[in-house]
């Protein structure tokens, strides 16, 4: 609790401050941009870190393949991490929600929702992106807890147990032979008209994976964890899990306003030192990053800020 208390004393001290110049502004403090702060203050640069306080997981009940936390809930793990980069006396924290950034390299400027102005050398956000959720009944409710995203990360929980896939066309088909490898009791729900070819349904049938193309109309579940879906025709289709890669958007359109590209999937460009386009902007986490886990962004943090101490030493900013 003592990493708590004295965010809330670095909040107090902030107001007083806002004139400095930080080395890095940070925008997304969650495990990305945590573990970037932790590098950066060991580092001995002047830190601070933006966090509007509502992670992309928040209703997920258990985060896995994460090295001495596995099981831990997100929160629990968020709390340790906060406490520990906390701990380096030139790192801050704040709660609120960056709306607008400007400037050039070594000159940033964000303001706050809160009505702060804050300068900064170099940004980096680690923002996170927002799903884009069906209209499905139930969708919302079980998204993250038993309609999951990433195998790694959930799958050895639903281990062979009866599991369905929401998705059309090679991606289904793709992911379908994938997911197999978890559970030989599978189903691929197109929610219409399948796209999937007949070769690739051949192979799909040596696998045993059934196709079912009737629009699923409602995920029953209980408390988030599934245990049905209801097809349009009034068919129920008993399921332990369903596996969905939706549409996503930028949580965050600053990147953009200031000339960040994005690639064909929809991510942040970064080069191999998750550098964006734009000097002295970089990017981490699961806006430029389709591996989308705690320990993935845990080293993508690292990276990123271990390459902008470099930059301003280069740079002898």
């Amino acid at each position: 609790m003592r990493g708590f208390r004295l965010v809330k004393v670095l909040e107090y001290k902030l107001r007083d401050q806002m004139e400095d110049k930080y080395d890095v502004v940070i925008i997304g403090g969650s495990y990305a941009g945590l573990s970037a702060a932790m590098t950066l203050g060991r580092a001995i640069r002047k830190v601070l870190v933006i966090d509007s306080g509502k992670p992309c997981n928040q209703q997920t009940p258990h985060s896995h393949n994460f090295l001495t936390q596995d099981g831990n809930t997100p929160a629990a793990i968020t709390t340790v991490s906060k406490s520990q980069v906390m701990a380096y006396p030139t790192v801050e924290f704040m709660y609120d929600q960056v709306i607008l950034a400007g400037g050039e390299d070594n000159n940033f400027t964000v303001d706050t929702l809160g009505g702060q102005k804050i300068n900064a050398k170099k940004l980096l956000f680690t923002t996170g992106v927002k799903d884009l959720l069906p209209a499905i009944k139930g969708f919302e409710q079980c998204w993250g807890i038993s309609v999951i995203y990433c195998p790694y990360c959930h799958g050895y929980e639903y281990k062979g147990q009866p599991t369905g896939i929401l998705g059309n066309g090679d991606a289904a088909f793709e992911f379908g032979r994938f997911i197999n490898h978890w559970t030989d009791k599978l189903t691929i729900f197109t929610n219409g008209k399948s796209m999937i070819t007949e070769e690739q349904q051949v192979q799909l049938v040596e696998m045993k994976i059934n196709i079912i193309e009737e629009p699923v109309q409602q995920l029953q579940h209980l408390d988030g964890y599934l245990h049905a879906l209801l097809l349009a025709n009034g068919e129920l289709c008993n399921l332990s899990a369903l596996y969905a890669r939706i549409p996503f958007e930028q949580h965050c359109k600053l990147p953009e306003e200031l000339g960040c590209s994005l690639n064909e999937a929809g991510y942040l460009n970064v080069d191999e030192f998750n550098k964006t386009n734009v000097a002295g902007i970089y990017a981490a986490g699961d806006n430029s990053s389709m591996l989308r886990a705690v320990a993935g962004a845990v080293a993508n943090g690292s990276k990123a800020a271990a390459m902008i101490n470099h930059e301003m030493i280069v740079q002898r900013a």
